[in-house]
């Protein structure tokens, strides 16, 4: 092996060994440092060995960092790209940043680790993802290059995104002001209308796939989980098999059903938001089955019980998005839009407003309770002005507060006029 070999080796093992957090920059500096003096003495020695023999990582981390490596030169081979750095890692890929040559460009490659690359269904999935990706094309969704296969390793080529995720934020405990959630949230309702009328569904919206860019540019990102809603081979080979992030899931993906649609989004969408807002997720248990449980059966403490501050406007929005029944939720992202936007603008949001009434009104109907006669004429005339547009169901009622000042006024001027034919008989 030439010394060139084992110096470009050497870099590489370093560079791993300080993504992994095994050693410090100042750390691995005094070792470079002592290498390099020990070679003016023509002693070689290794760069692993001086990290092991000063104590500052031990020989387990540095067979990892070696495996690593190993793996990162085999991803450097990818064609027309030179990889820069490591960007984060997951259960099935590893992100790259890397300069696309031909265009002079910061890219971010997904690797698909080879260990993976014997498995049909993770290959099928990856490739999967770029294609769902490539569909889409809007400025709140991270774009899509390119997709391919270099030296054994499946990787997809996308937009590169500077910035953090909204789930860095909330990690280190910092919840959203509401303007700012706000903000981020309409902005990735946009993203999401534009998905859903291009068919195809996220399932798997939450803060770790929220990229927040310097500039405050929200992009919707991780394809992994897409599917197009009208494919029947897919939904058929996922039916009983929840999808998705525990403390974000629809109750419907939980159950593992065939026709799951953007309702699971718009539900998944809620709850990022309700994260955002409170600092901490809708619903928390010891365990992912646990959690997914309180989705499926428990009852959603109101954001604006936790954060007194809150809206009511904002907290409305987000008990519609999360309702368990999908035919109690939004008719389309396009209405959770409207909603959104009628918040920041001040307004209340006119279509929360009216399901968020009418569902109190038939969930005190259902409790066998006396209600008063005005409530049980405003439940039926609702269910009889239920009009039918396609693909969503639009209420309309007589909720207005003056319509009901008058009705209650009408009531007691009924009721003196029976008391003087009363006396006057």
């Amino acid at each position: 092996m030439t010394t060139a070999t084992t110096a470009r080796q050497d870099t590489l093992l370093g560079k791993v060994v300080i993504e992994q957090g095994f050693c410090t920059r100042d750390e691995l500096n005094d070792c470079v440092a002592l290498q390099t003096e020990l070679e003016r003495q023509n002693n070689q020695r290794s760069l692993a060995d001086i990290l092991v023999a000063n104590g500052y990582v031990t020989q387990t981390q540095i067979n990892r960092a070696r495996a690593a490596a190993e793996e990162q030169r085999g991803m450097a081979q990818i064609p027309g790209y030179q990889i820069l750095s490591k960007l984060g890692a997951g259960a099935m890929a590893t992100v790259f940043k890397a300069r696309q040559l031909s265009l002079d460009r910061m890219v971010a490659i997904k690797v698909l680790p080879k260990r993976m690359s014997d498995n049909k269904e993770f290959v099928d999935r990856f490739y999967q993802e770029g294609r769902a990706a490539a569909k889409l094309n809007h400025p709140n969704i991270v774009g899509a290059f390119d997709v391919g296969e270099a030296n054994g390793y499946h990787y997809f080529v996308m937009e590169y995104v500077e910035g953090q995720t909204v789930f860095d934020q909330l990690d280190a405990g910092k919840p959203y002001p509401e303007k700012e959630a706000l903000d981020i949230i309409i902005q990735v309702c946009k993203a999401l209308v534009h998905a859903h009328e291009n068919g195809l569904i996220h399932r798997d919206v939450k803060p770790k796939n929220i990229m927040i860019t310097p500039g405050g540019i929200a992009k919707l990102a991780d394809m992994g989980l897409a599917r197009e809603k009208d494919d029947q081979a897919a939904a058929m080979a996922e039916a009983g098999k929840a999808y998705g992030t525990p403390y974000y899931i629809s109750p419907e993906q939980i159950r593992g059903e065939m026709n799951i649609d953007f309702r699971a989004d718009i539900y998944s969408l809620g709850a990022t938001f309700y994260h955002m807002l409170t600092g901490r997720v809708p619903f928390e248990a010891p365990s992912p089955a646990a959690v997914m449980h309180k989705h499926l059966k428990e009852e959603l403490v109101p954001p604006d019980h936790i954060v007194t501050t809150l809206s009511a406007g904002v907290s409305e929005i987000i008990e519609v998005a999360m309702a368990k029944d999908p035919k109690r939720r939004y008719g389309s992202t396009k209405d959770m839009l409207s909603d959104l936007e009628a918040v920041a603008r001040g307004e209340p949001p006119a279509l929360a407003r009216k399901a968020y009434d009418l569902t109190s009104l038939a969930d005190l109907e259902k409790t066998g309770r006396e209600i008063p006669g005005d409530q049980v004429d405003l439940i039926e005339t609702a269910r009889e002005q239920t009009i039918d547009f396609g693909s969503r169901t639009v209420v309309q009622k007589f909720s207005d507060p003056l319509v009901m000042t008058l009705l209650a006024l009408l009531a007691i001027a009924a009721v003196i006029i029976v008391l003087l034919l009363i006396f006057r008989g």
